[in-house]
């Protein structure tokens, strides 16, 4: 996929994650002050940390945009997991937020009112839109392999469940239940924490070039072993860059080739690993002689 074409596809996906959530927070907000529900209250300022963190997705991403220069030869790609860990920070600001209020009501006895049926249609409207946005979003950022869309799919997908919370605990306290919002308010605490683990354990793995599965791997030698005066490949390096990767791998030929033929055969495998595994935008090759005892040499170290 080229720069352009993955340039529109991010800022799509980050426009219509701000401009929803900027309608939601407005409507959370109204709706809850209207109906007497502070869990829409407090939904509508969840709502809005949505936008600030999409707002961080999109600095990111146009970050991770850049070009290579002499400062960053390999381009500014790891803005992007960066920009997915400051979104785990929010995430965790907003488990703490909620865990507080429930203290406050369950522990500090403030005081259990029902809100009006409004507030769970709210929700219910709330549930329908955060899906939408979320699937949306998570195949938006997939398709272009974009860490901090990701993540940012991932925080919006907590909004999903948090707004079926908001509605299972209006009907619960309409039917006389009241504590069932404050006890529904825990779990989606603890859905908050369990996906801000998970985003920081992805973005943290990108960062440290963890390679993701063996799939990968297979797919460069297939591309470097494509290449005609190709005997093997070992050494192979993946280098993670936010979006994109970088790989150095060695190249096995036949040891009495010239220094220009070797030098062909090397600048041949860099572009048909680019071409051929999409992830993959920077290669460097180092050519050695074949080894006739273990030709198909492929070990990664």
């Amino acid at each position: 996929m080229d720069v352009e074409e993955r340039k529109k596809i991010g800022k799509k996906a980050v426009s219509i994650a701000i401009s929803g959530n900027v309608l939601l927070t407005l409507l959370n907000f109204v709706v809850g002050m209207l109906s007497g529900s502070m869990a829409l209250v407090a939904e509508s300022a969840h709502t809005f940390s949505d936008v600030l963190t999409s707002i961080i997705t999109s600095v990111g991403f146009k970050i991770g945009l850049k070009p290579p220069d002499s400062k960053h030869p390999y381009g500014h790609g790891r803005a992007e997991p960066l920009a997915g860990l400051i979104i785990v920070l929010f995430l965790g600001i907003i488990a703490y937020e909620i865990l507080s209020e429930v203290y406050r009501k369950l522990i500090l006895g403030a005081a259990l009112t029902p809100p009006e049926m409004t507030a769970a249609v709210m929700a219910l409207l709330g549930v329908g839109a955060n899906l939408a946005m979320t699937t949306y979003m998570m195949r938006a950022g997939k398709k272009i392999n974009s860490p901090a869309i990701v993540a940012d799919a991932h925080h919006q997908k907590v909004d999903i469940f948090s707004c079926a919370a908001i509605l299972v605990g209006v009907v619960g306290s309409r039917m006389g239940f009241p504590i069932l919002d404050p006890l529904v308010a825990i779990f989606i605490a603890f859905m908050v924490l369990k996906t801000a683990f998970d985003i920081g354990r992805d973005n943290i793995n990108n960062i440290m070039g963890t390679v993701p599965s063996r799939d990968i791997m297979i797919n460069i030698k297939k591309a470097a072993m494509a290449v005609p005066g190709t005997f093997g490949i070992h050494n192979v390096r993946i280098n993670y860059l936010g979006p994109y990767a970088s790989v150095d791998l060695h190249v096995a030929v036949e040891g009495n080739l010239s220094l220009k033929e070797a030098h062909e055969i090397a600048h041949s495998v860099e572009r048909n690993i680019i071409k051929e595994v999409d992830v993959v935008n920077i290669v460097t090759v180092h050519v050695c002689p074949r080894d006739e005892d273990n030709d198909e040499e492929f070990c990664v170290e």
